[in-house]
């Protein structure tokens, strides 16, 4: 038991290590060698939780890049109240909680989208699956909103989702590019507006 919490651990460190290099340095230019150096663990560790920097890539997307979006982004969106304060709080808590080095470096699963996401399925597939959950929980959110009347009936939920998440990464990648504060004020007066007009 000791042997195997000692093992999870170590996994532990290997992840938040690689997921904060492959921020900040980008996933082509980050080695697996450039990971071990910041655990401060041997290659033998690596590989034995790792057969290589692939596997370690999705397991990042899996557990770290997938829990931020899951966490900020989609676990909100399951509350009751008016649906399009619901997503008025979300968008913008989110949007006003990032830290200078989030705002400067943008967001790690749009980095991992435009820098991997069409060189390898397999890449393509564990990014599509944090997308398509986001998605199902807007649709979900925007068709509660239908039912009970705070939602129009004849916009298409799929539509305004993919839009929402789409303007989200976008001004992510405007903010990063700008260092500009002034790009998210406009975004959140753009997307509220669109958002009060689904009402």
């Amino acid at each position: 038991m000791e042997q195997q919490l000692k093992s999870e651990l170590t996994q532990q460190v290997i992840l938040d290590k690689a997921f904060d290099i492959f921020y900040k340095n980008g996933f082509e230019s980050t080695t697996v060698a450039m990971v071990m150096e910041a655990t401060k663990l041997s290659k033998g560790a690596f590989y034995h939780h790792f057969t290589n920097k692939k596997e370690l890539v999705l397991a990042v997307i899996a557990q770290k890049v997938k829990k931020r979006i899951y966490d900020s982004m989609i676990l909100p969106l399951y509350t009751d109240g008016d649906v399009p304060e619901v997503l008025k709080h979300v968008f913008s808590n989110r949007i006003r909680s990032f830290s200078e080095a989030e705002k400067r470096s943008g967001c790690p699963a749009n980095n991992l989208i435009n820098e991997i996401g069409d060189t390898e399925p397999a890449y393509q597939i564990a990014l599509r699956k944090i997308i398509d959950e986001w998605k199902a929980a807007l649709v979900a959110l925007l068709e509660k909103g239908k039912r009970s009347g705070n939602i129009k009936n004849n916009i298409n939920s799929d539509a305004v989702a993919i839009y929402l998440i789409g303007a989200f990464e976008g001004v992510r990648g405007l903010r990063k590019l700008y260092h500009n504060d002034e790009i998210f004020e406009d975004y959140l007066s753009a997307v509220n507006t669109y958002i009060t007009q689904l009402s």
